[in-house]
Formats: C-alpha cells, sequence, structure tokens
C-alpha cells in the first residue's frame, strides 16, 4: 500500500513538475518574442531617424547649391 501511494505521489509530481516546466519554457519564448519585437522596434526606428537626417542634409546641401549657383550665374550675367 505505501508504496503504491508513494509511487501515485511521485507520479503527481512528476505530473506537476513537467507542466511548470512547460508553463516556464512557454513564459521564456514569450519573453525572448518581446525583447526581439522590441529590438526590432528600436532598429527600425533608428534607421528611421538616420534616413530622415540623411535626406534632411541632401535637402540642405541641395539648396545650398542651387543658391550658389544662381548667384555665380546672375555674377556672370550682370558681370
Amino acid at each position: 500500500m505505501r508504496m503504491r501511494q508513494s509511487l501515485n505521489q511521485l507520479e503527481e509530481a512528476f505530473v506537476e513538475e513537467f507542466f511548470e516546466d512547460r508553463e516556464r519554457r512557454q513564459q521564456l519564448q514569450r519573453h525572448v518574442d518581446a525583447r526581439s519585437r522590441r529590438r526590432e522596434i528600436e532598429r527600425t526606428q533608428k534607421q528611421g531617424s538616420i534616413r530622415f537626417f540623411l535626406l534632411l542634409l541632401a535637402l540642405l546641401a541641395t539648396a545650398v547649391i542651387v543658391t550658389v549657383a544662381m548667384f555665380e550665374t546672375l555674377y556672370y550675367v550682370m558681370g
């Protein structure tokens, strides 16, 4: 009787440990997925910021070049 009771207790403990382990693994996977999504979002925002800065720099450079060319042309025409 004791052996049967002990075996039942071991079996219940095993099943309980199995479900706890599965829950821990699922929780860890959710944590990993959330961290991965967070890193992806951060990477996308960083790339977006860099692209915006490069676009702004290109627009300013274009404006400066066009202004300089316009005044040089005006100088040659008037001079």
